[in-house]
């Protein structure tokens, strides 16, 4: 008797149907919005792309515009672009940050441990870090027309500068994601990423003509990436001549990509 009940019970088990793995789409869709609602949840994960734009833009306008070019409203035209790319250079930082306390917390090794396209968790993750881009590329533009910001290019310019400022930005979240595998704490991660972001971005082309910096210091000015993304976006916005500055932010985009994109995977399989 006790043979035959196992036996039926053996054949309810093995006759259940294995659900199908998900697909690439469905697992990354899922970890985008688990990644959505931690900000619906915490809402204060958006402190850094709503506060923190309109604080740089009124700061950097009215403290220094008049003192560099004279007007505040020229300045302002100058400034935004630069300020803009510099905000969303720094928030990217946020995504290692991110998956760092997933790792911490253990999170992470159940994520690993699933029947799921593993990259799923890390690009859900950047997909919902390039809305939180766009937030405050739209918050920072928007404060701007307030303040009389005049685009030459008008929206189609604003469209395709913000446009080619979210590929840069999700091609340098690939360094804090792979970053944020490797180090072991939050606050060294931080430490990093502030060691690095500060200088590539006060010491480019966000706030001032390099042409008006010492020749050796314009020297690094004129390779430093965030250069490029500026002029770049400066060119869009304004309708001017950045073919060269345009190209060149793609090629960058491309080449962090196609670097830390097989090194993020990497640590990520063999994070112990």
């Amino acid at each position: 008797m006790e043979t035959h009940e196992q036996h039926r019970f053996e054949d309810a088990i093995t006759s259940i149907e294995r659900p199908k793995k998900p697909s690439a789409l469905s697992a990354s869709t899922t970890f985008a919005w688990r990644a959505l609602l931690r900000i619906r949840y915490v809402p204060e994960q958006l402190f850094d792309v709503t506060v923190f734009p309109i604080i740089f833009l009124l700061m950097f306008t009215y403290l220094f515009g008049g003192a560099i070019s004279g007007s505040t409203g020229e300045y302002l035209e100058f400034v935004l672009p630069g300020i803009l790319v510099m905000t969303v250079a720094m928030i990217t930082m946020y995504t290692g940050l991110d998956l760092n306390k997933d790792i911490e917390k253990g999170v992470f090794d159940r994520f690993r441990s699933l029947p799921i396209w593993r990259p799923a968790v890390l690009v859900g993750a950047l997909v919902v870090d390039a809305v939180r881009y766009l937030i405050a590329s739209t918050i920072m533009i928007t404060l701007g027309y307030i303040l009389g910001f005049r685009p030459e290019a008008g929206f189609i310019g604003v469209v395709l500068g913000v446009l080619l400022l979210l590929l840069f930005a999700f091609s340098l979240s690939w360094i804090w994601t792979m970053l944020g595998i490797i180090v072991r704490t939050e606050k060294a991660l931080m430490a990093i990423s502030m060691m690095l972001l500060f200088p590539l971005t006060f010491l480019s082309s966000v706030f001032v003509d390099p042409s008006t910096m010492p020749n050796w210091l314009q020297k690094f000015v004129d390779i430093n990436p965030i250069t490029f993304v500026v002029n770049a976006v400066r060119s869009l916005v304004h309708g001017t001549d950045g073919l060269q500055d345009v190209m060149m932010v793609i090629y960058i985009s491309i080449g962090l990509i196609v670097v830390f994109g097989p090194l993020t995977m990497y640590f990520f399989r063999n994070k112990s």
